[in-house]
């Protein structure tokens, strides 16, 4: 009998697991499928890792502790989510590999995002007004688990008129229902007055499940009841028919429907190496290399990397230095780069190249970060043009000093602002980084010199200084933090939707990891 176990580590930083759960047992099978659904949150920002193990139980088992270990898989949820589909093989005790695999699949659990843009109308409304017909509007309540009411939507008032045409709106799954499609909703009708005292018209109950059937050809309607005049009046139908005329429902892709829908992420580093950073082989350098304590340059570049490398399926990143003299001239350059190809599965050939380089270069100026931008930008132009592969490229740029081409590179990112990229730059050092919040555009809208305002917010800047003290984790989160609602609101600004989910049929989604 087998079981399968999933553990998930609390922090990169944390040597301590806490087990989520245990999968259902499987009798007598060497190619189980296990069905029960485990429930992960998910954050781009973070390294959430993950600990499956497989175990065999005897049928007079008590507990984990009386199982035979089968095997382990260890990944990270961006590492499932970005592939729908994890195989791994099973490390054994000492972890040898085993003959044996784990298949992971996921699942986004999502829905309350979308919207619902819905239309109603009416016929032969009461009349309540003596001179003239009814000034109706429409109420659309939600009804909470404690039975209180909130609006939902109100319409317009058509003036003078029982048979009514409300103009469409669009609402929230969210807003209204709660995604809950079986949740109560009460809609009231009522005869506008300028005093605010309006009439009661009429009432009735509905659910957004049967608001859902019209989208199958059936055009919903109700009777608008007024509860005294069904008590009062023998022969009573209704105060009117309320119509809905449209309801169509409008997908709000998230960051994991299009990560899950094939987008990759394109990572790349920039590296300042300007004589302000001092010499690599003085203890006092910022580049300097320590045999046991990593300097700021590769905390950033390690603690940042780790995430984007899960959702990049080549391994393959671009890494660009900017500032230094190179051999065999010793001219300065705006742009030296170098391809880095994939080293033990992870960050770890960039973090190698770095340290290489070092040597062999001679610091030297100015900070320019423009080119590495327009570089860049150029790759995600092509990519934008061309639509082969959904590409998003992520930029981060390592510098420890006030960048000297300001005016160029606020025009770059302006221009950059209509590409599928993002940029982050992390300030390393204690020089005055003040000028760079600019860039951020959280204090306002960046602008080219010429007055273009950015299309889209894509800089993110943070000082290493303000992590000192804290968790490689932490700047992670900081510095990442904005690119998933950057990377949305690209592809929906653009009308492009996840390419594997365009065409999904929902009955066939696989179960969740």
């Amino acid at each position: 009998s087998l079981s399968l176990s999933l553990s998930l580590s609390l922090s990169p930083t944390l040597s301590l697991s806490l087990s989520l759960s245990h999968s259902q047992v499987i009798r007598s099978s060497i190619n189980p499928v296990f069905s029960k659904v485990f429930l992960v949150d998910f954050y781009f920002e973070e390294v959430q890792r993950l600990r499956y193990e497989l175990h065999d139980i005897s049928s007079a088992h008590n507990g984990l502790r009386d199982t035979d270990f089968l095997g382990a898989m260890e990944c990270t949820l961006g590492q499932i989510v970005s592939q729908r589909k994890l195989s791994k093989a099973l490390l054994k005790q000492g972890n040898t590999t085993s003959k044996s695999s784990i298949t992971v699949t996921s699942e986004e659990l999502s829905g309350n995002d979308d919207y619902v843009e819905l239309s109603f109308s009416a016929r032969k409304l009461d009349d309540k007004d003596f001179f003239s017909k009814s000034d109706p509007f429409l109420e659309i309540f939600r009804i909470n688990d404690d039975g209180s009411g909130s609006l939902v939507h109100r319409t317009e008032t058509v003036m003078n008129d029982l048979s009514p045409v409300w103009k469409s709106f669009k609402v929230s799954l969210n807003t209204l229902c709660s995604g809950d499609h079986d949740r109560q909703l009460k809609c009231t009708v009522y005869d506008w007055d300028s005093n605010g005292k309006h009439d009661f018209i009429g009432e009735f109950q509905t659910t957004y499940k049967e608001i859902r059937t019209d989208l199958e050809g059936r055009q919903m309607q109700w009777d608008c009841i007024n509860p005294k005049y069904q008590v009062k009046k023998k022969n009573y139908r209704n105060s009117g028919v309320v119509v809905l005329n449209h309801c169509k429902i409008i997908k709000m892709y998230s960051f994991l429907d299009y990560i899950m829908g094939g987008c990759q992420i394109q990572f790349t580093v920039a590296i300042d190496f300007t004589a302000s950073n001092g010499d690599p082989g003085n203890s006092c350098s910022l580049h300097y290399i320590h045999p046991y304590q990593p300097n700021e340059y590769l905390k950033a570049l390690v603690a940042v990397g780790e995430i984007c490398q899960d959702y990049d399926s080549d391994k393959m990143f671009p890494v660009f230095g900017f500032g230094a003299q190179i051999p065999p001239d010793f001219k300065v350059r705006d742009i030296q780069s170098k391809r880095i190809w994939r080293c033990l599965g992870s960050i770890q050939g960039v973090v190698e190249a770095y340290q290489a380089c070092l040597p062999k270069i001679q610091l030297y100026g100015p900070t320019n970060i423009a080119p590495i931008i327009q570089k860049v930008a150029s790759s995600a132009s092509e990519e934008m043009h061309t639509m082969e592969a959904m590409e998003y490229f992520i930029l981060l740029i390592l510098t420890d000093g006030v960048i000297t081409d300001m005016a160029d590179t606020r025009e770059a990112i302006v221009h950059a602002s209509h590409l599928p990229m993002s940029v982050i730059i992390v300030g390393v050092g204690n020089a005055d980084f003040s000028d760079m919040q600019m860039l951020d555009g959280d204090d306002g809208i960046l602008r080219s010199p010429k007055g273009e305002p950015v299309l889209r917010d894509i800089v993110q800047f943070v000082p290493f200084k303000d992590f000192k003290h804290a968790s490689p984790a932490a700047l992670a989160k900081s510095v990442l933090a904005e690119v998933p609602n950057q990377v949305v609101d690209y592809y929906n600004a653009k009308g492009i939707h996840p390419k594997c989910l365009s065409d999904y049929d929902e009955s066939t989604r696989p179960f969740s990891p």
